[in-house]
């Protein structure tokens, strides 16, 4: 008779959850490396405005005002970028703890089988042997006088 865990169903779910816990990181890491990039991306194009307006300010009253603008609304978009990214790195922290922790709720299922099943081995293998022991005993009896 082959070995049965009697918690498989609650091994399989927990491995569930720690398969979901991981799509949950990979998502949020994702996240968080494009709103790093962004972030970058605005903070580029913020210091070539700032050179443009600071260095070389147009002659035309009108296009400096729009310029000061424009350097305005990048300074508040990256401002919020920041905000977002430090809520997505809260966010990839809290999916790692998750992780972690649904791994070692697995893993403790996972050893609690495995000893088990040695168990389940070791009996098998004492049932054998004394089933052999008493065939041999039957077997090999002295004759009776």
């Amino acid at each position: 008779m082959p070995f049965h865990f009697s918690m498989q169903k609650v091994l399989e779910y927990r491995e569930q959850l720690e398969e979901e816990a991981k799509v949950r990181l990979a998502k949020a890491e994702q996240q968080r490396n494009e709103l790093r990039s962004r972030l970058e991306i605005i903070r580029k194009d913020l210091l070539e405005q700032e050179e443009r307006l600071y260095t070389h300010p147009p002659n035309n009253a009108g296009e400096r005002w729009l310029l000061e603008h424009f350097v305005k609304g990048l300074k508040a978009d990256m401002a919020a970028t920041a905000v977002q990214l430090r809520a997505a790195e809260n966010m990839v922290e809290e999916s790692r703890r998750i992780l972690a922790q649904r791994a070692m709720d697995r893993k403790i299922l996972d050893k609690l089988k495995e000893r088990q099943k040695q168990h389940y081995m070791h009996d098998e293998r004492m049932k054998e042997q004394r089933f052999n022991d008493e065939i041999a005993t039957l077997r090999y009896k002295a004759p009776t006088f």
